[in-house]
């Protein structure tokens, strides 16, 4: 996928860690997030998209699996994610390859 990662959760599980524990996702619930190599660039990522008219689900915060992640969701409600994980080494470029 050059870059980047394809990765299937649970439609409850994808509720909660949004922050949305619950909630009905339906059949196509899809979450695309983006990953960054520090927490201030997920934070400053979070901030750009609320000042652009995203609605904040979660803000960003250390999670149980080692990284920082928060959610959004953009003025047509798809959701979006912003994420640093100590685990996935970016490129240069900001493609990911996993280990």
């Amino acid at each position: 996928m050059h870059g980047a990662v394809l990765g299937l959760f649970g439609r409850d599980a994808l509720a909660a860690d949004q922050g949305r524990p619950g909630a009905a996702l339906g059949t196509g619930a899809v979450t695309l997030a983006q990953n960054f190599t520090t927490e201030k660039e997920v934070d400053a990522a979070f901030a750009a998209a609320l000042a652009a008219g995203g609605a904040a689900l979660k803000a960003p915060a250390k999670v149980f699996w080692g990284g920082y992640s928060g959610y959004w969701s953009d003025p047509d409600g798809h959701v979006w994610e912003v994420a640093m994980n100590p685990f996935w080494p970016l490129a240069e470029d900001g493609s990911l390859t996993l280990p």
